[in-house]
């Protein structure tokens, strides 16, 4: 019984030495209280898949960005330096030196987008007006000089072209299928700065009337838009361009989340005909039109509140040829329906010189249609609002 006991006190001696090394320099060793239920299940998400010897994530819009970045352009555009016909009086040098008497050569930074593997790009009209030298450079670090091939300020794009081989071109996306909400990023060289990218969502569509260009279709974005995006890409979520970003509404020079871009199926038809024709021809009825309000309506006994009011008809015009009258009401250019003075200049416009077209009048009680031949516009109206 004795030698039992003293067994049982060295085995509990021996353990109890064994616990108190465990515990000293192995702690983690030692079972820790708990409730006693499982642990949770923890969802570990996948590694990026790779692609060759770099892993490319796949969340994002990373790959709308890889797909339009390349063919979005920084421009540099240069007035070169005028003489001032007075540089030579020795006064003028006396207080303004010799620099002060010559103007100094102008720069202007901006952004462009290839469409098409030839070369052409297209850019804000702003951008590059009366520049006399414009330098290119892509994303790639190549640089070269563009030649200007048309430009069109009433809806301040232009038209270059750069001499490169294997240049990257941008697909043109759907524009009209774009809706409010949709998101989309918008590609330029703000600040000079160097290529960013920004996010943002469609904000409105076919905003008009700001004063911006003679025919407004804007496409209205939260991406932030600052000085020197003008020209740069509006993409979809696919990397497809859908917009040339154009201008900002700002009080401060910098965004404040509301900035235009031309939608890309305008720039197309732009471009198409400056390269075609050389020139972009739009219809023209020569009228003097006036939107129609309720009062006016109601002041001249008409049975309509929206449409646009003929104030003016030019003598000999299309519109004249064709029977419309002061004091007509034009609600309609063909199966379009138009409820402002902007979209009767837009559907007008869009028209074929030369081709023929119904106008849906409201001339006092009846409603008539109206044949017209469409004129051309005349040079003298081509101009970039103030």
């Amino acid at each position: 019984m004795r030698r039992t006991w003293l067994v049982f006190s060295q085995a509990v001696t021996v353990a109890l030495g064994v616990l108190f090394v465990v515990v000293t320099l192995k702690p983690e060793w030692m079972p820790r209280p708990g409730t006693g239920l499982p642990g949770p299940t923890i969802l570990q998400a996948a590694a990026p898949a790779a692609s060759g010897a770099a892993a490319v994530h796949a969340t994002g819009y990373s790959a709308a960005a890889r797909r339009a970045t390349p063919a979005v352009v920084s421009i540099v555009a240069t007035k070169m330096a005028r003489r001032n016909p007075h540089a030579d009086d020795p006064r003028l040098r006396f207080f303004f030196g010799e620099d002060g008497a010559r103007q100094q050569a102008q720069t202007g930074l901006g952004s462009g987008v290839i469409v098409s593997p030839e070369g052409y790009l297209l850019t804000n009209n702003h951008v590059i007006e009366g520049a006399d030298e414009i330098e290119v450079q892509l994303a790639d670090g190549r640089q070269a000089r563009a030649r200007v091939i048309g430009a069109d300020p009433e809806t301040d794009l232009a038209v270059l072209k750069v001499d490169l081989d294997r240049l990257p071109i941008v697909a043109f996306g759907d524009a009209p299928s774009l809706q409010v909400g949709d998101v989309v990023l918008a590609i330029g060289n703000p600040f000079n700065v160097g290529q960013t990218v920004t996010a943002g969502i469609v904000s409105a569509l076919g905003r008009n009337q700001l004063g911006l260009s003679t025919f407004e279709n804007f496409i209205q974005t939260d991406a932030a838009i600052n000085p020197g995006n003008s020209g740069g890409a509006l993409v979809d979520s696919a990397g497809n361009l859908v917009g040339i970003n154009t201008a900002i509404f700002s009080r401060s020079g910098g965004s404040l989340g509301i900035g235009f871009a031309i939608p890309v199926d305008i720039a197309r038809q732009v471009m198409e005909s400056i390269v075609r024709e050389g020139r972009v021809t739009r219809g023209w009825i020569g009228v003097e039109p006036r939107d129609l309000t309720p009062e006016i309506a109601q002041s001249i006994g008409l049975p309509l509140s929206s449409g646009v009011l003929i104030t003016g008809v030019l003598q000999d015009g299309p519109a004249s040829r064709g029977g419309l009258k002061p004091g007509d009401v034009v609600v309609r250019i063909g199966g379009e329906a138009v409820g402002n003075t902007t979209e009767l200049m837009s559907a007008v416009a869009a028209l074929k010189p030369r081709s023929e077209a119904v106008i849906g009048v409201q001339r006092g009680e009846r409603t008539l249609d109206v044949k017209l031949t469409i004129g051309e516009r005349p040079a003298a109206l081509r101009r970039t609002p103030r």
